[in-house]
Parts: C-alpha cells; sequence; structure tokens
C-alpha cells in the first residue's frame, strides 16, 4: 500500500479528507467509493502522524496538577486524601521525588490516573 512520504502529500490527503467528510455520514454505506477513499486516506493520514507527530504520554507532575483542578484539590487536601504529608504532595509536585509503590497505588486508585503514567511506564 502507498504511503505519505512528504508534508505536501499530507496536507492534500487532510484537504481530501475535508472534502469526504461532507459527503460521507454515519449513514453511508461501507461499499460505497467515497466511505472506502475515506477510509483509506484516514489510514494514511494516521500512519503519518504517528510517525512525524507522535504523542508523548504525561508526566505525572501534570496529570496530578489536572486532576487536582478537576477535583478541586489542594495540596493539603490531596495529602489527607493519599495519606502522606504535605510536603510530600508539594515534592511529589515540584518533580523532586517519586511515589511509593503504595502511594502510586492510592494515586491510581483514588484520582483515577492510568498506573502506567503514575509509574512513570
Amino acid at each position: 500500500m502507498a504511503k505519505i512520504k512528504t508534508e505536501k502529500q499530507y496536507k492534500a490527503a487532510c484537504a481530501r479528507i475535508e472534502e469526504l467528510l461532507k459527503v460521507v455520514s454515519n449513514n453511508t454505506p461501507t461499499d460505497d467509493n467515497n466511505f472506502l477513499e475515506l477510509d483509506l486516506i484516514s489510514d494514511l493520514v494516521a500512519d503519518y502522524e504517528e510517525e512525524h507527530f507522535p504523542v508523548k504520554a504525561p508526566a505525572l507532575v501534570d496529570v496530578l496538577k489536572l486532576r487536582m483542578y478537576e477535583l478541586g484539590l489542594t495540596q493539603t487536601k490531596l495529602s489527607e486524601l493519599l495519606n502522606v504529608s504535605p510536603s510530600r504532595v508539594s515534592e511529589y509536585l515540584s518533580g523532586k521525588c517519586e511515589p511509593t509503590l503504595k502511594v502510586a497505588r492510592e494515586m491510581s486508585r483514588k484520582l483515577n490516573i492510568d498506573a502506567d503514567i503514575v509509574l512513570g511506564v
């Protein structure tokens, strides 16, 4: 199968996807030529983007800050939730230290953070 090799090809493929999205809907039959073309070009664009614009996993510090914001937690409340001292939470948030396995498990469970992120995998 062909592969998108240049940025010019990538931009042209993205433009074609935009055109096809105007004529393809959820009701379009899967054997429709426009549907098939959209499916094929979308896969090619996805492959190009994975290679040239990889998305890295977020850092634990960033996820913790986001989750604190979402849940309206202060450092003190987070420390109570995780059963650690406020100064330890401060160290986690500054990146000065990593959580122990026990605390990592609590972060994952109580804050609904993916274990891979908490463990830095």
